[in-house]
């Protein structure tokens, strides 16, 4: 503990930088010390004069306690609130496979150094809720899931020489998602929301980033199969990440017209249309996968038909469940994990369409620097997804049909 012992209990010196005042991070960390049981006493403040400059604050921090403070420091570090006395990392080694050491530092989903050798090194693969591995001798420091520790692994336990840079949330970081003045959004004039979603997924797809779509079944069953099939066509889509339903009622639909045993065209059912998703998931078991039945021509429409045509890589992630499932789920959850982390590296921006459960797990897979745009006819969703963390979720609470009609129109598809 770095903390001095004071006739008003323990206090310690923290700084604060960048864009403190416009994107609230100051009123946020004077809030949390005072809420935690502190007190606070500001010496040098500097204030930016342009919308770049960014502005600077040290304070003392006191707390009646060495665990309150200790408290304090560990939250308000996440805010970017760092010691003004700089100390390298303290780190222990794995003794056990799967867990981490009592005392480790816990991970959020913004930009996070390590200090070693009196250097600040940035951590790779930054996600929430995990640990921090280090290689002192190459200098690196990446993040890592609990269920992928082994014995051995150098591991950062407590708060000190660690720093988080928070992502701006400043007018002119804004100004990319500049239609959402809240988090979840039923009443704006969506057709201006939806241009300017397109606008980043067009110059992602001008290789400038790279687009995660993370779908359920919903695409499906109101019908827009195609429009999604469209924008895998044309280069808007770089990753797909979904589950055995969405990847079996889309097979459903090229080999029976159903979805849910209900017909895509007239909208009645069909006579025994109940058994259409487990004959379509039996077929493409009997032939070995969906890329085989691409292969021999069996499949030839459809969402996952795009994928193996245009070399997608996606992630169908199994759950409890699922029927069949088709050959390509991966019913190990912790397998599936470890490819999404694998394929989330490098995506610029993450559409969620219609899948509650599977956009706050890829929520919490995805640093704060990825625009994430949520679509669901339920405003839960993308509440749901700011309260695990992923603030950096703007939502669109609209059907899935007409949402993803006008996002193809202002992306130039014309009779789709």
């Amino acid at each position: 503990m770095n903390a001095a012992s004071h006739p008003h209990g323990f206090t310690e010196d923290v700084e604060l930088a960048g864009h403190i005042i416009d994107s609230l991070l100051l009123p946020k960390v004077l809030d949390e010390i005072t809420g935690l049981g502190g007190d606070y006493r500001s010496h040098e403040i500097r204030i930016g004069h342009g919308r770049r400059d960014p502005s600077y604050i040290r304070l003392t921090v006191s707390a009646p306690t060495e665990d309150c403070l200790e408290r304090i420091l560990t939250t308000i570090g996440q805010h970017g609130a760092v010691p003004v006395q700089h100390h390298d990392i303290r780190i222990e080694q794995a003794d056990i496979a799967g867990a981490f050491p009592e005392g480790f530092y816990a991970t959020t989903n913004e930009p996070t150094e390590v200090r070693m050798g009196g250097k600040w090194i940035p951590v790779d693969l930054q996600e929430m809720d995990c640990g921090i591995a280090v290689d002192r001798a190459q200098g690196k420091a990446w993040c890592v899931a609990m269920a992928d520790v082994k014995v051995g692994d150098q591991l950062v336990v407590g708060r000190i020489g660690t720093r988080v840079l928070p992502v701006g949330r400043d007018r002119e970081q804004r100004h990319s998602f500049g239609f959402m003045n809240s988090t979840v959004s039923s009443e704006k004039p969506k057709n201006l929301t939806v241009r300017e979603i397109a606008e980043n997924m067009r110059r992602a797809a001008e290789g400038t980033g790279r687009i995660l779509i993370v779908a359920g079944p919903a695409v499906v069953h109101t019908g827009s199969r195609e429009l999604l099939s469209w924008l895998i066509r044309r280069g808007y889509v770089h990753v797909l990440f979904a589950g055995n339903a969405l990847a079996s009622h889309d097979i459903e639909q090229s080999f029976y017209g159903t979805s849910l045993g209900i017909s895509m065209e007239s909208g009645g059912s069909s006579e025994e249309g109940h058994e259409h998703h487990l004959r379509s998931i039996n077929r493409i078991r009997r032939l070995g996968g969906i890329r085989q039945a691409v292969e021999q021509k069996v499949l030839t429409s459809g969402i996952m038909y795009e994928c193996i045509k245009h070399h997608i890589p996606y992630v169908l992630a199994g759950s409890i469940r699922d029927d069949g499932p088709l050959p390509d789920v991966i019913t190990d959850s912790l397998e599936a994990q470890t490819k999404m982390r694998e394929l989330v590296q490098g995506v610029t921006l993450c559409l969620m369409i219609a899948t509650t459960l599977h956009s706050i797990a890829v929520g919490n897979m995805l640093p704060a620097w990825v625009k994430t745009v949520c679509v669901d006819i339920n405003p839960a969703t993308v509440t749901k997804l700011a309260d695990r963390g992923t603030f950096q979720t703007v939502g669109l609470v609209t059907d899935v049909e007409p949402f993803l009609r006008i996002l193809v129109q202002e992306l130039g598809g014309t009779g789709v």
